[in-house]
């Protein structure tokens, strides 16, 4: 009799692809995405990584003017990527889930070339803020971020 409840388990894992909801957490909605973005950037694809943004997403640079909309935020990264900016690393540390929002905290790094013409590298944290979209995929809605200190040549 014991052996019914595990069939039963594994034929229904079998039948949902083994995609259950302790798979489908934030925390592995997120890591996915955050790759995405990654190989998006590495790519130089700048639409690619607005694309993870809600249409309606912002992000708050340090020092800047608070960036709004998709469009807005394709125009930053391809300012970026156009600026020489490349080797972009996220790394969540911690993500907090309530129903179709999530809040992650995490690491970054990424090089840019400095005034002297060296690559710089800028170590820092940040936090977003996740919507779950209708196709269950999580995008970025709020981006803020800071560096841990200055840019350090490489």
């Amino acid at each position: 009799m014991r052996e019914i409840p595990v069939v039963l388990i594994a034929l229904f894992l079998t039948s949902t692809g083994g995609a259950y909801s302790f798979a489908q957490t934030a925390q592995s909605g997120v890591e996915a995405a955050n790759k995405e973005v990654m190989d998006s950037f590495k790519n130089k694809d700048a639409a690619g990584v607005a694309a993870h943004y809600t249409e309606n997403g912002a992000m708050l640079p340090p020092n800047q003017e608070r960036i709004e909309g998709r469009e807005n935020i394709q125009k930053l990264w391809q300012n970026w990527l156009d600026g020489g900016v490349t080797d972009l690393t996220l790394k969540a540390i911690e993500v907090e889930e309530s129903g179709d929002m999530a809040v992650e905290e995490g690491a970054y790094s990424i090089k840019a070339p400095g005034a002297d013409g060296k690559t710089m590298e800028e170590i820092g944290k940040y936090i977003v803020v996740w919507k779950k979209a209708a196709d269950g995929k999580w995008q970025l809605h709020r981006d803020i971020w800071n560096a841990n200190q200055a840019a350090a040549p490489q």
